[in-house]
This record gives structure tokens, C-alpha cells and sequence, in this order.
């Protein structure tokens, strides 16, 4: 199995790195930028061919990844389909979260089969993706001819594939924007306040790491704690009032902790008379 790579930035160079030390062969590797290439030559080896022909990728393989920005991909599936005469029985996927392998048409009118394959992980740079990589679940989808070699790519490198529906993919990453992205800017907007009296986020990290723990654990609506869930509508008051001037941080604040009166709901904490005052202070702090 030959392997080409087009798109040379942090999810590229981690997979091509990967796959090459478990003893796959990257063949070839693609990048519009030469310092890209550069970076990409450092991690991968010089084994592999480097170039800025996207072409060259889809001659040479058989299993090609696209690892570009999402926004890129239905560019490069239309470059290689107007270049390239013959795409019998080649393997295409990319590794966008929010796509489904369509976004590659029109590639299976040359005989390509198309996938997507999709890390959930977070990639802040190569060397942390290169760690994570073989610890990180894949969604798998697209043609179903092709889903059996991408299974054998994941336990190849140690990952543990999961198959999704194409039409899935959108809600499938939402919940990843949810759990990973929006996680950091919240995150950032509890920093910003601490910030304000001279404190900074680093005392919060034993219990952010005991709050995930506990989520791994026993899931989220059992790891819920706080003033919501034990029914403190003076504390919840006191912080909106605290508030005040931070329109989103209160913003913020108000949306999450309605979330966290529907899991004290669900999980019976509150009285009548909790739930209808706290229900109340959030109604009115979000007018």
C-alpha cells in the first residue's frame, strides 16, 4: 500500500509521521507552500517524495489523504479530476470532522473510492498530534468498499476506528466543537475573570483534571456540581450581580447554568421551590 498526503500542516505531517513509523509507506507528500514541505521532509523522512503538484500525489499512491483545510478539499477533489485521466480503484479520504466523503466528488467519476477519516483529537501542533494520534478514536465514512482499508489504517497506528453515517457528520462535530473548542474559550473566559483580581488559571488545574476524571467516570450529568445542581439561588444572584459590566461572561454564565438546571431536573436534586426561583434569577438576568 502506497500513501500520498496532500496538505502539509499539523494533521498531515502527525498522520504521515505515524503511518511511516508503523511501517506504512508514504510515497509521496503534497503542500503548496515549500516551507511547508521543509517541515513535513523533517518529520516524515527522506524516503518520500516532496512536491507542489497535487497531481504527483494522485499518480503515485494508492491511498490518498487530504489532509487540507476544509475549505480546500472540493479544490483539490476538482484539480485532480480535471488532470488525472484514470482514478481506478484509488482510495481518497479526507479528515474533515464537518464533511462527509462527498465533499470529493467528483473523484468516484474516475473510478476513485471516497472516505473520510476524522481524528477527534485536537492538533495544537505536530508534536502533540504525533503523541495522541495513537490514543484517538476515528469516524470513518464514505463508500463502503473503502471502509474496510481505512479501519486498517487506524489499528495500524493503535487508533480505534468508529464508523459514523454520512449524514451524522454535522451533529458529530458540533459535539466536538462543543467538548473541545468551546471547552478552551470557556476556559478563557473563566481566566479573564480570575485576571481581574490577580489570579491566573493555573490554581484550576486539579480540578479541572478531577472534573474530567469524574466525567470519564460516571458522565457528565453525574459529575455535575455547583450551586445549580445543589438548588443555591443566592449564590447564582451573587454572581450575576458580580457580573455586571461583563455582558459575555454573564451571557455565558446564564446559558450554561440553564443547561445545568435541566441536569439538576433530570436528576431530582431540587424541590419545586429551588427550580422555580433558580429558573427565575435566570430568566431575568437573560432579558
Amino acid at each position: 500500500m502506497n500513501i500520498g498526503i496532500i496538505g502539509a500542516g499539523k494533521v498531515g505531517i502527525a498522520l504521515g509521521h505515524v503511518l511511516q513509523n508503523k511501517g506504512l509507506a508514504v510515497v509521496t507528500v503534497a503542500s503548496r507552500r515549500e516551507e511547508s514541505l521543509l517541515r513535513a521532509r523533517n518529520y516524515i523522512g527522506g524516503k518520500c517524495t516532496y512536491t507542489t503538484d497535487i497531481t504527483e500525489v494522485a499518480r503515485s499512491a494508492d491511498v490518498i489523504a487530504v489532509t487540507t483545510q476544509d475549505r480546500e478539499i472540493r479544490a483539490v477533489a476538482r484539480a485532480i479530476f480535471e488532470k488525472v485521466e484514470s482514478l481506478e480503484e484509488k482510495l481518497f479520504f479526507h479528515t474533515s470532522g464537518a464533511h462527509a466523503a462527498s465533499e470529493l466528488s467528483p473523484l468516484d467519476e474516475k473510478g476513485a473510492i471516497l472516505g473520510s477519516l476524522h481524528p477527534l483529537q485536537t492538533f495544537p501542533d505536530v508534536n502533540s498530534g504525533i503523541v495522541a494520534l495513537p490514543k484517538t478514536y476515528i469516524f470513518i465514512e464514505g463508500d463502503e468498499k473503502g471502509l474496510p482499508l481505512l479501519d486498517l489504517l487506524a489499528s495500524t497506528v493503535g487508533m480505534k476506528a468508529q464508523r459514523i453515517e454520512s449524514e451524522n457528520k454535522v451533529l458529530y462535530h458540533l459535539s466536538a466543537v462543543f467538548v473541545c473548542n468551546l471547552l478552551s474559550a470557556l476556559m478563557h473566559s473563566g481566566e479573564g475573570i480570575m485576571r481581574r483580581i490577580g489570579i491566573g488559571l493555573e490554581p484550576f488545574f486539579p480540578i479541572i483534571e478531577t472534573t474530567l476524571r469524574n466525567i470519564e467516570q460516571k458522565g457528565p450529568l453525574m459529575s455535575l456540581t455547583g450551586p445549580v445542581v445543589r438548588g443555591d439561588a443566592e449564590t447564582v444572584a451573587s454572581h450575576l450581580q458580580a457580573m455586571k459590566g461583563m455582558d459575555l461572561h454573564e451571557s455565558v454564565y446564564t446559558i450554561l447554568s440553564q443547561v445545568a438546571l435541566e441536569m439538576a431536573v433530570e436528576r431530582k436534586t431540587l424541590t419545586s421551590a429551588q427550580l422555580e426561583e433558580l429558573a427565575r434569577i435566570l430568566k431575568n438576568s437573560d432579558q
